[in-house]
């Protein structure tokens, strides 16, 4: 029995070093709606779609000794808990539970193999209206490029229960496990690649953002001054991939059904 299974991944933040050309590139890009969070002593811009907030983007701290980057939150009911739980089971604390007034309470942790990601539970308003988890303007994918998988699916599955789905095989790159967060929300994992991992790829949580058309959107992240990583592919149920960097720097990924 999972020890703090919940709803899975429930919000997305980009951490940047220019948050008004960041919501430019993916306004163009995803499509998102922004709108200022009211938050006190900071700027916090949420995003979303059809009035439904997905995320936020923010400035990084310290940016000139960190890369612009894209990180999600896990749901939990008690997150000093489900911190607990991440260092019991061979995980660390990069920054203990503390609260966001009026919104919940959070903290950064990492997995045994070095992934980072955050832990959120929601405040005494519960739970936002959520876009559909399919729903162009979403997070429709979640992967995991871990040092083992294996051992990366004990890892998550023990603790937010965690169910697979399909194994892939991905030939000499391995198996390429997918799996399902909730009921509706998908994703997958799998051993980094030799490639990946001789140019010096650590263990990371990529999140694929889920687009009208991938080729249209590949126009439109050019047309804005990103680049294009890796893609636009199609992959095994159907789906179209690509994988690139925006004008800041941080990587992220889209998924469309075309």
């Amino acid at each position: 029995m999972a020890e703090h299974a919940g709803k899975g991944f429930i919000w997305y933040e980009l951490m940047t070093t220019d948050v008004d050309a960041a919501k430019a590139f993916y306004g163009t890009v995803a499509g998102w709606q922004t709108h200022d969070s009211g938050m006190p002593g900071m700027r916090y811009e949420l995003f979303g779609m059809d009035g439904k907030d997905v995320g936020g983007i923010m400035n990084m701290p310290n940016a000139a000794e960190h890369q612009a980057m894209w990180m999600a939150h896990i749901y939990t009911p008690d997150v000093d808990a489900a911190a607990a739980a991440v260092t019991e089971h061979g995980g660390s604390i990069l920054r203990p539970p503390a609260d966001i007034p009026n919104v919940g309470r959070f903290a950064v942790v990492r997995d045994p193999q070095g992934a980072v990601y955050l832990l959120f539970q929601p405040g005494g308003g519960g739970m936002w209206e959520p876009l559909g988890a399919q729903a162009v303007g979403n997070i429709g994918w979640h992967e995991l490029m871990a040092g083992d998988w294996e051992k990366a699916w004990e890892f998550y599955s023990g603790l937010y229960g965690w169910t697979k789905h399909m194994a892939v095989d991905m030939g000499p790159m391995g198996t390429y496990q997918t799996f399902m967060a909730t009921d509706t929300q998908g994703g997958g994992m799998m051993t980094i690649p030799p490639t990946m991992r001789d140019a010096g790829a650590p263990p990371h949580w990529t999140y694929y953002i889920t687009v009208d058309s991938i080729q249209a959107a590949k126009q439109r992240v050019l047309d804005s001054g990103g680049k294009i990583a890796h893609g636009p592919m199609q992959v095994p149920g159907g789906a179209w991939i690509l994988q690139g960097v925006d004008p800041q720097g941080a990587r992220f990924a889209l998924t469309a059904k075309n």
